[in-house]
């Protein structure tokens, strides 16, 4: 291999250790957050001319790689009795959410229609990507026909509000979202001694490296390995504008499978080792972003896109309010809309709240599923 794509790789490897080192000695970075540190540290790599030309391919690779990699090692130690008495909160989250994107969307194309054109076409790539993620996104440039250029730059204003989203739920989203809706509760009589143990649970990697620790570890590393080559094996059977939504329903499905199994549930630290899974990938997605690529900025459209992002949250806070669906089911649930699932653990990570992955990563799933299908029928309704 070229040695500086080597150094980078190792680079995007072992930041993430450092961050996690730094984050125990020092209570500041403790307050920011190991995730938050390594995009920031991933932007400022990103965007100071030092990448080498085809580093591109390497980058893809490991974001393709650590989330569906981290998803199992998350998902081994969740109580899923207990998140099964939450779903109704799920629920509610899932269709407020869509009908939060579905309202701002079409209000915002008779706000710009006058000023973008094919704004029928960006209207069904928001909803698209909005209820599903970039999958959807993509999908929908080639269901409506999209041309490169529209896509482009649709994709940057998202991709840059989407971050500036993430920055904000990693900081201080949840205090702001607790001003108008009520704090998570766990439910009585689950394993909450087991679950909310913060410390332990997902901040503490003291031991880690100990023989007793580290050796079932590796074995739960292997499995989430193993389940990730069946489930991309298992996609293959299926077409491939759904390959991404189908592994990451199988890998859920296998890793919720496995932590009904007392031996895999035991084993210790595997939140952990998936979180640092997630930092390598939070480390290498944001050193992709270009800032230099919004200087050629369409105000109407970024104007849209910014209105579909935030004026979707607004709605979405008064709909969970009404229906009283608490703060981090909204916030986790529309983290997966906007974002897509693999960022669900990233989210429910920065959170502290393991109790909501599931939820989070149901909701997703399930935008997945119907945002192709709500983008396509908005798109050549407005048109």
């Amino acid at each position: 291999m070229n040695p500086p794509f080597l150094a980078l790789i190792l680079l995007f490897v072992f930041t993430p250790v450092i961050v996690i080192y730094l984050e125990g000695r020092f209570s500041i970075l403790k307050k920011i957050g190991a995730v938050l540190v390594c995009y920031g540290v991933g932007l400022v790599i990103g965007n100071m001319n030092i990448l080498p030309e085809g580093i591109g391919e390497i980058q893809n690779t490991i974001t393709e790689v650590t989330i569906p990699l981290a998803l199992p090692l998350i998902l081994f130690s969740i109580d899923v009795k207990a998140w099964f008495k939450m779903v109704r909160s799920a629920f509610t989250a899932l269709i407020t959410g869509i009908i939060s994107v579905l309202v701002v969307v079409i209000g915002g194309f008779y706000i710009f229609r006058g000023s973008i054109d094919n704004i029928w076409q960006v209207s069904g790539m928001l909803v698209g990507v909005y209820t599903g993620g970039t999958p959807n996104l993509a999908a929908m440039k080639t269901a409506l026909n999209v041309s490169q250029e529209l896509y482009i730059m649709t994709h940057t204003y998202d991709l840059f509000l989407s971050a500036v989203y993430l920055v904000f739920i990693l900081s201080v989203g949840q205090k702001v979202f607790q001003w108008f809706l009520p704090a998570f509760k766990p439910l009585e009589n689950s394993d909450t001694e087991g679950m909310i143990n913060l410390e332990e649970d997902y901040e503490s990697y003291d031991g880690i490296f100990k023989r007793k620790i580290v050796v079932p570890l590796m074995g739960a590393l292997g499995l989430s390995v193993a389940i990730l080559g069946l489930s991309y094996a298992i996609s293959l059977l299926f077409p491939k504008d759904y390959a991404t939504a189908v592994i990451i329903l199988l890998i859920t499905t296998f890793g919720i499978a496995a932590s009904f199994i007392p031996k895999i549930k035991a084993i210790k630290k595997t939140f952990q080792l998936g979180m640092y899974l997630i930092l390598i990938f939070s480390l290498t997605v944001a050193s992709m972003a270009d800032i230099s690529k919004l200087s050629d900025i369409s105000f109407s459209l970024f104007y849209y896109v910014a209105l579909a992002v935030i004026g979707s949250h607004v709605i979405h806070i008064a709909l969970a309010r009404i229906f009283k669906v608490d703060a981090d089911t909204v916030i986790i649930s529309t983290s997966a809309l906007i974002c897509s699932p693999p960022f669900v653990p990233v989210v429910a990570g920065a959170l502290k709240n393991r109790h909501v992955i599931l939820t989070g990563l149901v909701v997703g799933i399930a935008g997945y599923a119907v945002g192709n299908y709500l983008g396509v029928l908005v798109a050549y309704l407005l048109k």
